[in-house]
């Protein structure tokens, strides 16, 4: 790999601790914090992402060097390690100063076409801003983060992306289920990759602390780099600037209802101003239909992060945003306008997601009542999401019902509700009828919207078991399945969740920690 790309602008732009101290502690007045990663003794190399390196312009694995600065055992001299600090609201408080505790940044490289990527490895050890953690990461949580990142990416989600996943050699001590009962567990260091890793936090945190200065500058740097369709010497450009991070959280949001992915976590420190999914921990895709699954068990009574609840949980995250950026844009209405105005766009991108999903070439008046009745079925009947519209794909008129979908409820059907289930199913029928569009093309719209494969937690729990045994027969399935999510390559893939995982620990529930 051509190390030597990688440089280091972030670093020497901003207000830093260069004392190399990893003490937890508050760093006010800095951005970022030099430190060095742990250098494992003996790491191993397990995946390698050779199509995202070359994509990125790092190039192939070459050499022993090459695997010692991804597995975290050794950096080019040319780099300074560092994490940054930022800030944010975690399950609606003010949680104050937080900031990269298990990951360290290498630096960034400027790629061909002008974009820039970061490059960071997580797990490799403590930084300020660990929180009385190790900043280690365990294998569990990394073939989770390593698997599902690059799952988003394939089926078109903006998401950061995972070059390198490897044994540490070390034991961690976690407790996985926050019940005061830690296990040692495999240790793990990923470099993972994004445009950038810049969040809603961080500009929280300089806005928090008053100092505007260090703001302006770090949003001017934001805009330069990364968003340079903003005139940099238009008036309203911090305006603009607002306005772009909430269209593209306005469509992650969107493209995560689509496939039904739920987030499980959605602080404001977790929320990307690129509107990219970031910081993959309690995740989960839809097994069965509900608006009000959480992934979280961390999150649980309350369901603040619940999967219907995504679009407005965004749009509180932004108000927290404009918040910060306040004391540059200096308007009210303004920022409230931006804001309502995300309801509007989020909606009418919604409908048009849930069209395409069931085939449908444009939104009608009556649309919305038939996409609240689609969910009210497949909630009541305990659908699985999935299979539900992979189904729906190949459903004729005449078509049996009961043997067609017999394979998608997670309950038996009494003859109320397959009644019911037949009467949606010709209201459906009747709303095709109304396409300008032919029966093919409405296939394929569809195809092109419904994953055949989506990374469910049960096979991520038997993939991980497997890893700790010394086997790779389902990782490699899976890294072909994911890489495909709209082909069915392997039909055991294509099926509900199996009931021995209902309420498993690592499988369908899950803490912050996993």
């Amino acid at each position: 790999m051509n190390l030597n790309k990688i440089t280091q602008q972030y670093y020497t732009l901003f207000p830093a601790d260069l004392s190399g101290n990893t003490m937890q502690r508050q760093t006010p007045g800095v951005l970022l914090a030099a430190v060095e990663i742990e250098k494992f003794q003996t790491p191993e190399l397990i995946l390698f992402n050779e199509n995202l390196a070359e994509e990125i312009g790092l190039g192939k694995l070459e050499d022993e060097h090459d695997a010692m600065f991804l597995n975290a055992a050794d950096v080019p001299q040319h780099l300074q390690t560092y994490a940054t600090a930022y800030a944010g609201h975690q399950f609606g408080n003010w949680a104050g100063q937080l900031g990269d505790g298990r990951a360290i940044f290498a630096g960034e490289i400027a790629n061909k076409n002008g974009r820039k990527t970061e490059l960071q490895w997580k797990g490799a050890g403590a930084t300020p801003y660990s929180r009385h953690a190790d900043g280690r990461a365990v294998l569990r949580s990394s073939v989770r983060e390593y698997l599902m990142s690059e799952a988003m990416h394939h089926l078109g989600i903006p998401t950061t992306r995972a070059l390198s996943l490897s044994f540490s050699g070390e034991s961690v001590l976690r407790d996985m289920m926050y019940d005061g009962n830690p296990a040692y567990e495999k240790g793990a260091v990923m470099m993972r990759t994004a445009e950038s890793f810049l969040r809603f936090g961080h500009f929280e945190l300089l806005s928090a602390q008053k100092e505007i200065e260090t703001l302006k500058k770090l949003v001017d740097f934001t805009i330069e780099n990364y968003f340079p369709e903003i005139v940099a010497t238009n008036p309203d450009k911090y305006a603009t600037f607002f306005t772009k991070i909430s269209d593209r959280t306005s469509d992650l949001m969107v493209e995560w209802y689509r496939v039904g992915f739920v987030h499980g976590v959605m602080n404001t420190d977790n929320m990307s101003v690129l509107g990219l999914t970031i910081d993959y921990g309690p995740f989960s895709f839809l097994d069965e239909y509900s608006l009000n699954f959480t992934s979280n068990t961390t999150d649980l009574p309350g369901r603040r992060y619940a999967f219907g609840n995504q679009a407005k949980i965004a749009q509180w995250n932004l108000w927290q945003m404009a918040n910060a950026l306040f004391p540059l844009i200096k308007d009210e209405k303004i920022l409230e306008k931006i804001l309502n105005d995300f309801s509007r766009d989020f909606w009418r991108k919604h409908d048009k997601m849930m069209a395409a999903k069931f085939g449908f070439n444009e939104v009608l008046k009556k649309d919305d009542q038939f996409f609240t009745d689609a969910q009210k079925i497949m909630e009541d009947l305990k659908m699985d999401y999935t299979l539900f519209f992979n189904k729906l794909e190949t459903l004729k008129e005449d078509t049996d019902l009961k043997s067609h979908f017999c394979n998608i409820f997670y309950h038996n059907l009494t003859d109320e509700q397959f009644s019911a289930f037949e009467k949606f199913t010709e209201s459906y029928f009747e709303r095709l009828k109304l396409n300008t569009i032919s029966e093919t093309e409405s296939k394929q719209l569809m195809q092109q919207n419904n994953p055949k494969f989506v990374l469910r937690n049960y096979l991520l729990f038997e993939c991980i078991n497997e890893i700790n045994s010394g086997k790779r027969d389902l990782l490699n399935k899976l890294l072909t399945a994911l890489e495909n999510p709209y082909t069915e390559i392997y039909p055991e893939f294509s099926q509900k969740r199996p009931s021995l995982y209902d309420g498993q620990t690592g499988s369908s529930t899950l803490s912050c920690s996993s």
